[in-house]
């Protein structure tokens, strides 16, 4: 079997077991499935906040969904986050979706993402980020980027 074809049903046995321990509907989907960050160094420690209960957050570039073609999470989506090599780990579900211009976001906004103790810090961050992944996908990082800012709670996950 091909690596992907392993985390393919991997995800797929995580999923069904999520339903049937929860008691939700089989017909349930999820939304996406992913690991946060470009390195794995870094996904492994924001997909370990998010499991610990201090990351829960995010924030991605409009761009990046509109270049990507995939929708703009919406309230209750459900989603698979997984570790850098796919396994997954904890399903999320969405609780608020805020769109916002990058350089509006506050520290009382970026700390629910657990990742920073500081605003600049946080904007130092993403803003390396955003550069990077718009590098990859042909969009430019401004201040006035939108920001797509998805809270979210665990609502399973591997122990």
């Amino acid at each position: 079997m091909v690596k992907g074809e392993q985390i393919q049903k991997s995800v797929e046995l995580f999923w069904n077991k999520f339903l049937a321990e929860t008691g939700r509907n089989e017909t349930s989907k999820y939304i996406d499935v992913f690991h946060f960050e470009l390195t794995e160094k870094l996904a492994n420690e924001l997909l370990q906040l998010v499991l610990v209960g201090q990351k829960k957050a995010t924030a991605s570039s409009l761009f990046a969904y509109q270049i990507e073609g995939a929708r703009v999470p919406e309230v209750g989506d459900l989603s698979i986050v997984t570790d850098w090599e796919g396994n997954p780990k904890c399903v999320i579900e969405t609780t608020a979706v805020t769109i916002i211009p990058y350089k509006e976001i506050t520290y009382d906004i970026c700390k629910r993402e657990g990742e920073d103790d500081t605003l600049e810090s946080w904007q130092r961050g993403h803003e390396r980020f955003y550069k990077s992944e718009g590098k990859s996908l042909g969009y430019e990082f401004t201040e006035d980027m939108p920001v797509v800012f998805e809270d979210f709670e665990v609502v399973y996950q591997i122990i």
